[in-house]
């Protein structure tokens, strides 16, 4: 007598529910604004979340989110582009001398073409003849220093009677959401705990816009929809992933690498021409950057080679920045009160995750800025003016555990290869 088994009902596998990847980056930045708001309340400084402050952090993030998505292309093709700082000079040289003789739009596409001058400079070391792309990035940033140098003793010397600055250059004109925002600027006078933090953060956003902004805050969807959503953009970043098997398959990798640096120049041009052609500069000086190419680079790196991301580390150097210019010391101040906040909330979703070690780190980082805040009462002046650079370190430091660039980033590529 024999017996047999009849295996039981099997239970299906359940997948495990995470969250999407743009709704956790809005409700991280939704508890930055709400710490944000909160410290306002706290400390007693509505300059935190004044419409001011805001419309200062978008000029101001506006030149980084246009070089950061060009560090994007760059990259995504497998071109390190440290050479965004070069091509930043290149395009305020550009957008300045253009700009000056034929208005803001012609500036616009002479800042775009000097930065893709740069970019095919770039290009041709790193593509052809096979330079290392820190090398190459590095001699394409004091070529464009050199460059606009000489250039600008030979053109705008006679003109503005110094060579390290250019005569005045007309801006785009900006515009406001009325009467929207004369009804949000009449809720922020109010001093309202989270009505009038919200009302300054919308009304800024809103208020004194110019075309060059917008086309900057629309090239994120672009860039998404040409690089994840269509054969273009997937051929181009196949090219950073394996290009050895992008060419098996009929991609001509070194076109594509090409193109993607040539266009990574003209953002990083754009991103030039917003120093000169947005309201709050006169027109060209001498380094005028002040090291934003290396910040943009930073962004996009922070944004996980993103444009979302890259979005997000765009809008939070532009805040530091434009919060040191225009309140100084003692609201720079207390960003340590605000980042005490959120680095709480950070350990407590590492203690729900059961990540004991990282929820420790999370609140032993808590304890250390909250005594900062404590036993100081505002940063030294010498310190303010360097609040991006910091605030860059922090974030890349805080975010190196989680990034993934493309895998052959910076590999030298060459036809044929297998």
């Amino acid at each position: 007598m024999t017996a047999t088994l009849t295996p039981g009902p099997t239970r299906p596998a359940t997948r495990r529910r995470t969250m999407p990847g743009w709704a956790r980056a809005a409700l991280w930045v939704a508890v930055a604004v709400v710490a944000v708001s909160y410290t306002s309340y706290a400390t007693g400084l509505p300059e935190l979340t004044a419409s001011g402050t805001v419309q200062s952090a978008v000029r101001l993030g506006v030149p980084i989110l246009l070089a950061g998505l060009g560090g994007l292309w760059a990259e995504r093709a497998g071109v390190i582009n440290i050479g965004l700082e070069g091509m930043m000079v290149l395009g305020t040289w550009g957008g300045a001398w253009a700009g000056y003789q034929w208005g803001p739009v012609a500036g616009l596409i002479a800042a775009a073409a000097f930065g893709a001058l740069g970019g095919l400079v770039h290009a041709v070391a790193t593509v052809s003849f096979g330079v290392n792309h820190i090398v190459s990035g590095v001699a394409v940033n004091l070529l464009g220093l050199g460059v606009t140098q000489y250039l600008s003793s030979l053109v705008f010397e006679p003109i503005s009677q110094n060579p390290r600055e250019s005569p005045p250059v007309p801006k785009f004109d900006t515009y406001s959401a009325y009467p929207f925002g004369e009804w949000l600027r009449s809720l922020e006078s109010l001093q309202r705990v989270g009505i009038s933090d919200a009302a300054g953060i919308i009304g800024g956003l809103v208020t004194g816009v110019s075309p060059l902004t917008m086309l900057a805050y629309l090239l994120v969807p672009v860039s998404y929809l040409v690089l994840w959503r269509s054969p273009f953009g997937l051929r181009l970043r196949s090219c950073g992933e394996n290009p050895v098997a992008a060419a098996s398959l009929g991609v001509p990798v070194q076109r594509y690498k090409y193109l993607a640096v040539i266009v990574s120049g003209a953002l990083a041009g754009l991103g030039g021409a917003a120093l000169i052609l947005n309201p709050g500069q006169a027109g060209y000086l001498e380094n005028q950057t002040n090291n934003r190419g290396y910040i943009a680079l930073a962004a996009m790196i922070f944004g996980n080679w993103r444009p979302g991301g890259l979005l997000g580390g765009a809008a939070l150097f532009g805040y530091s920045d434009g919060l040191q210019l225009r309140s100084g010391e003692t609201t720079v101040h207390a960003l340590f009160y605000a980042a005490t906040l959120v680095l709480v909330v950070v350990s407590a979703v590492q203690v729900y995750r059961r990540r004991w070690f990282a929820a420790g780190i999370a609140a032993v980082s808590a304890a250390v800025v909250y005594s900062v805040y404590w036993y100081t009462d505002q940063l030294p002046e010498e310190l303010t003016a360097y609040t991006p650079h910091l605030v860059t370190l922090v974030v890349l430091a805080a975010a190196a555990q989680h990034l993934r660039p493309p895998a052959a980033v910076g590999v030298p590529y060459r036809r044929g290869e297998d």
